[in-house]
């Protein structure tokens, strides 16, 4: 089952065109990671998804609702953890009491479990927290909601080493069947091991839309001989790396950031090998 439809959808700022019919399904109980770079349209593609933008035309359907109508129902079934935002003069235990109740499945309980495995102190006012600990006491407010749709733009942004990996950690537990979470980020080393789908983005057009298990199915990523044709290469202190059509069926560990240069730098052989279609 689908989680979120974009058809023929088309959005532009101050008269110019940013998203041309663009086409975009999401499926249900899966972690997808947005990947494209600075000015790709990632947060916009986000904005559009929980109504927080209305498409100049096309139809969007997240949870089998319309996000421009805003609806109460859909409201409390979708959250939305933005790059940057402001937060009140509370504790997150005050702010959870004060705003958990607009969400129907809002735990108290978790939230705190949360907090603690995060090394977010309970007793601090968010606005004298630091940019990191800030974030990471929202996105413990995002995950405690336990809403269908969990969408995050740029998450990892100002978190050191050990929260990221405490990051990776909570929303791999918080993914379910039910569940899906889109995590935007040009970071993309964050995501490694942690989602199950990736969409690139890039000049406001889908270049690739396709789970992890389909990636290293059809792409193979190793280190290159150094006359080796690929459809993208590095040269590292380890050697020349790539990725390559997977022509043997071997199953090599998924590189996000060989595969998104790939999909950026040769994106007609990409969408060729996996069916795409340009938008």
């Amino acid at each position: 089952m689908n989680m979120i439809t974009f058809k023929d959808v088309s959005f532009g700022y101050r008269g110019g065109r940013l998203f041309d019919r663009l086409d975009l399904t999401l499926r249900r109980g899966a972690i997808y990671g947005l990947l494209g770079k600075n000015g790709a349209g990632k947060s916009t593609l986000l904005k559009l998804t929980a109504g927080l933008l209305l498409p100049k035309s096309g139809e969007i359907t997240v949870l089998e609702r319309t996000p421009r109508k805003r609806e109460p129902n859909f409201l409390n079934q979708v959250f939305f953890v933005p790059e940057e935002f402001d937060l009140p003069r509370l504790t997150i235990t005050e702010y959870g009491r004060v705003y958990g109740c607009f969400y129907p499945n809002f735990s108290t309980e978790q939230l705190g479990d949360l907090l603690r495995e995060l090394e977010v102190d309970e007793s601090q006012r968010m606005d004298r927290m630091s940019l990191g600990q800030r974030k990471k006491a929202y996105i413990a407010f995002a995950i405690a909601c336990n809403t269908p749709l969990l969408i995050m733009d740029e998450p990892t942004n100002g978190l050191d080493i050990p929260s990221k990996s405490a990051f990776r950690r909570v929303i791999a537990r918080a993914a379910d069947a039910e569940r899906t979470i889109v995590i935007s980020t040009h970071q993309v080393r964050d995501l490694d091991s942690l989602i199950d789908s990736v969409v690139v983005l890039d000049q406001s057009r889908i270049l690739l839309n396709a789970s992890t298990a389909e990636i290293v199915d059809r792409l193979e990523f190793a280190r290159l001989d150094e006359d080796e044709e690929a459809l993208y290469a590095e040269q590292t202190v380890h050697g020349r790396w790539g990725v390559r059509p997977n022509r043997t069926g071997a199953e090599s560990p998924l590189d996000m950031e060989l595969l998104f240069n790939a999909a950026v730098g040769n994106p007609d052989a990409i969408q060729q090998l996996f069916n795409a279609e340009t938008k």
